[in-house]
């Protein structure tokens, strides 16, 4: 886009000073910083008579999308506060309509606040919303603060409305858009009833300046073009067609002015004016002449009269100075006037028709004037701000670019990211989604309580605890895990352990690494009602207590939401802190809230830091940052985009590995969120990356890298992958306190992929019929003693399988390598393998299960997910259940070396642990999964090597 030329200056005024003895006042449409600055505006108030200034989308575009104007304010902004594209564009506004205001307003003290106005517009986006126009005048009348300011607000039919509310409480107003007879006596009528209402209540009416932009030109080149068609096209009235070229859009102002000067003599109206209203003056806008046929000036030289404006393009402006005509042409032939309105209704142009497109184009053409302005805003603080924010890239092949490119259209045209930041629940299912946003305004929220998280960490180094452990699951424990493994033990402080299984053996082991005298216990749980949670604070309250020989309440804190089961049990149980959740934040989005934050602050981290790097994304990621700039969204948009219409349903995450344990977080935020109703993402974590050739075509990569400390084998496999043609997505972190950002911004991500999912992503049915299984199996154990007999339908030495009929009949009953072939057998292209094992998660057992899924990737060509129970079932298992039947699992259980007890319940730990594991295989079954359970006796290490051999030999 070329940027407007400015108007010249410094030349003898002629006929535009002169416009003001036939009544008109001359105003410029165009506004620039250093136009404002360099003293040419005021030439052109002290040499053409210039009598005010109108701002739109479209000029401060043009002005702060080019050069370096706003650099320096723009760099001081935001050095002093985090703003968001809207934010900053606001600011530099204002300040330039302060600073125009200024100069202007010995206009408007000469006129006595006729003229010396500049006006600012509402968003265009609120152009068809009443409320939001009149709260966004009064909010931007207030942060002006100048009382030759006129706030722009579009004549439709909801905008018409909030015109007459705020000219009612005193705030000067210039309508725009207005391009019909009609909708001008709409708003005519308005601004004598704001006064009139205003009056009523006896307050001053003098001090409100009001003028009706009706627009000009536009109308020409709509009935133009249709009577071109028509003369095209033989039609025979072609010579009545012709003659009305270039007459209609003047004809069309001229009748508006005859409406003004009668409602003028009204004794409605002399009632206002004795009380000292000033008139609505029609303002010619839109006066730049589009037809080169025309005279460069026709719309000025033909629309002069006594109390009107006309708002003048630069061009034309000096154009006017240079050559214009001055007559009083506005009342010139009014009865000619009335026989070009009444030959085009006649002709059939469809005026009517005509002006309703008009204004539904001109909102539509402010609406994106305004999306690229704040593009041009948003480019600009991203390469001022630089390494403080994360950074992301995508290579993507031509076909998912181009539907990812029209999501992106789509999203902007339809508005979809206001209204999701508006918890308009449309924007999904129609749903509860809105209960469900506390997410989008969290890290404002606990910044603006930041101080309570700094003096509970000064309060716990003070103690001297040395180590913290956090007890739960899921979103509960899945944040502060990736705290703890990011950043580590910080000098000073305790060192945050996360427990979120009931494996008797991980139980022992976290009992095992911690002082138990010295221990801060964090239980997390955001209902309270969670099985595990509750039966791992039961167990370390009793085994604190032995260890202190005391109430251990002083070395607990409960995170919950108010209200729950939790802070019964820790009000009860004297615990030394309580810290609340947010009812209105599901688990896996609440990283960001008390329940990352306490453990974060607990453990040392400088929180206030950590929310204020989250704070970038949230800006980032603002309703009023368009979606090309919207990486948020565009995150979102690709693997939504990709998994719809291409097939790439597999998200594989790859994490440098200072920052590897974000991947675990991803997985329960990803696979939670949209894994349900037979559709959804499965994410792929913790998968090291191979040869292109492994992968089939059903995968989007997702690069998490932290750009100080790259791995190089990371490095060269993802250049391959890109090299081959594979979607990749980079996120560049410059620093480790940006995981923050990355927290927020794949929330946001996830959000939006469920909109194009067309799914709630704020709901875990699958989880919940787990669960109820469960406590099916728990309650059957503490009724009789033990859990329900189950019988395998094979057994080859320490192996036993168990299946569901269906499954268990595909699998046939032979040996562990019969059975293990057919079961994979079964996987084909665009599947994926689940391993799930429910045992204990330690180094050893980790590298097992690489090993085994890399193993079968190679060999099967699949995506491959290696999975701990419970752990899994409070995160990717919702996927496993409920999202695409593309799954083939293989469970594995095992004799527990050893059991723990539950304090005062009947089942232990291992009991939990198989009626997990039980029920999860339940729900696979029962939903039609390709489902294998393998249960090993005896020793696990030994039994473990023999799987995988067998799985090996199998495929």
């Amino acid at each position: 886009m070329d940027v407007e030329q400015k108007p010249n200056v410094g030349k003898v005024a002629n006929v535009l000073r002169d416009l003001g003895k036939h009544g008109q006042s001359p105003w410029l449409d165009f506004i620039q910083r250093s136009f404002t600055a360099d003293g040419s505006l005021k030439k052109l108030v002290d040499e053409d008579g210039l009598k005010g200034v109108t701002s739109n989308p479209a000029i401060f575009e043009k002005a702060m999308g080019y050069g370096t104007d706003y650099d320096a304010q723009i760099k001081e902004l935001l050095s002093k506060e985090t703003l968001s594209a809207g934010e900053l564009y606001e600011k530099l506004a204002i300040t330039d309509i302060q600073e125009t205001a200024k100069i202007m307003h010995p206009v408007f003290v000469e006129t006595k606040g006729l003229d010396g106005y500049v006006s600012l517009e509402v968003s265009p986006y609120l152009a068809f919303d009443t409320e939001g126009t009149a709260e966004e005048a009064r909010r931007l009348w207030k942060a002006v603060d100048r009382e030759n300011l006129m706030i722009k607000i579009p004549g439709t039919k909801e905008g018409v409305p909030a015109f007459q509310q705020v000219t009612s409480e005193g705030i000067s107003v210039n309508v725009t858009l207005l391009f019909s007879l009609d909708a001008y006596k709409d708003v005519l009528e308005a601004y004598i009833s704001g006064l009139e209402a205003r009056h009523a209540k006896g307050e001053d009416i003098s001090k409100i300046a009001s003028v009706a932009s009706f627009f000009v030109s536009r109308i020409d080149g709509k009935i133009d073009g249709a009577i071109d068609k028509r003369i095209a096209a033989g039609d025979k009235d072609a010579e009545a067609l012709k003659a009305l070229r270039g007459k209609v859009a003047i004809a069309n102002a001229k009748v508006a002015y005859q409406h003004y000067l009668e409602v003028k003599k009204s004794a409605r109206w002399q009632k206002l004016a004795a009380a000292g209203a000033n008139p609505q003056r029609l303002l010619w806008a839109s006066t730049g002449t589009k037809d080169k046929a025309y005279s460069d000036v026709l719309y000025v030289d033909e629309l002069i009269g006594p109390e009107t404006v006309n708002t003048i393009p630069p061009a034309t402006f000096d154009a006017f100075r240079d050559h214009g005509k001055l007559r009083d042409s506005l009342e010139e032939d009014v009865d000619g006037a009335r026989k070009v309105m009444a030959e085009t209704k006649r002709l059939g142009l469809d005026l009517d028709g005509v002006t309703t497109a008009l204004v539904k184009d001109g909102c539509a053409s402010f609406s994106d004037a305004f999306d690229q302005l704040l593009g041009a805003v948003a480019k600009k603080q991203q390469a001022i701000l630089g390494n403080k924010l994360i950074e992301q890239e995508t290579h993507l092949p031509g076909e998912l670019q181009g539907a990812v490119e029209a999501a992106l259209e789509d999203w902007r045209k339809a508005g979809k990211l206001r209204k999701l930041w508006e918890r308009d629940p449309s924007v999904w299912t129609g749903g509860d989604e809105a209960k469900w946003l506390k997410w989008l305004d969290i890290v404002e929220e606990r910044l603006a309580h930041v101080d309570e998280l700094e003096a509970f960490a000064k309060e716990v180094k003070a103690k001297g605890f040395s180590d913290v452990l956090l007890l739960g699951m899921g979103g509960s424990s899945l944040g502060p895990e990736v705290i703890a493994e990011t950043f580590g033990k910080i000098a000073g402080f305790p060192t945050l352990h996360v427990l979120d299984s009931t494996d008797p053996q991980q139980v022992s082991t976290y009992e095992k690494a911690v002082d138990l005298k010295n221990t801060l216990f964090i239980v997390s749980s955001k209902s309270g009602g969670t099985l595990e949670p509750n039966i791992l604070k039961a167990y370390f309250f009793a085994a604190a207590e032995k260890a202190l020989g005391k109430a251990p309440g002083e070395h607990f804190v409960a995170v919950t939401d108010p209200g729950s089961h939790m802070e019964d049990v820790a009000r009860k149980d004297g615990f030394w802190k309580i810290f609340y959740g947010e009812k209105a934040i599901g688990g896996r989005f609440s990283v960001l809230s008390n329940f990352g934050l306490v453990p974060a602050a607990a453990s040392g981290l400088d929180v206030r830091a950590f929310l204020n790097s989250a704070l970038f994304s949230v800006k980032e990621s603002a309703a009023s940052v368009p979606p090309k700039e919207n990486t948020a969204l565009q995150l979102g948009a690709i693997l939504g985009t990709a998994a719809t219409k291409f097939g790439r349903d597999k998200v594989t995450i790859v994490a440098s590995p200072a920052i590897y344990d974000l991947g675990a977080w991803l997985e329960q935020l990803i696979a939670e969120s949209t894994g349900k109703r037979g559709t959804g993402l499965v994410p792929i974590d913790d998968e090291t990356l191979g040869a292109p050739g492994v992968y089939g075509k059903d995968r989007v990569f997702a690069y998490v890298r932290l750009k100080a400390e790259p791995c190089p084998n990371q490095e060269k496999a993802i250049a391959a992958l890109k090299a081959a043609g594979e979607p990749v997505v980079t996120i560049d972190l410059f620093d480790k306190i940006q995981v923050a950002q990355a927290f927020f911004h794949w929330e946001f991500a996830t959000a939006v992929a469920g909109s194009i999912l067309g799914i709630d992503p704020f709901d875990q049915p699958d989880v919940e019929f787990s669960k109820v299984e469960t406590k099916k199996l728990t309650t059957a154990f503490n009724e009789t003693g033990s859990l329900p007999a189950e019988t395998p339908f094979a057994k080859d030495g320490v192996f036993a399988f168990y299946a569901d009929e269906a499954n268990a009949k595909a699998l046939g009953s032979g040996d562990v390598a019969s059975i293990l072939k057919a079961h994979f057998n079964r996987v084909k292209a665009g599947d994926y393998v689940g391993v799930l094992a429910y045992v204990e998660r330690d180094a050893q057992t980790r590298d097992w299960i690489q090993k085994v899924r890399l193993g079968l990737r190679d060999a099967l060509k699949v995506a491959t997910a290696a999975e701990f129970g419970p752990r899994f079932l409070h995160s990717t298992g919702q996927a496993y259940k409920g999202g695409p039947a593309s799954g083939v699992f293989l469970q594995i259980t095992a004799d527990d070396a050893a059991d723990v007890a539950v304090p005062g319940e009947k089942f232990t730990f291992g009991v939990v642990k198989a009626a997990q594991a039980r029920g999860d295989f339940d729900v696979l079954s029962e939903r039609g999964r390709r489902a294998l359970r393998v249960h090993i006796s005896g020793p696990l290490e030994a039994g473990l090597k023999s799987l995988a051999a067998a799985i090996e030999k199998a495929v």
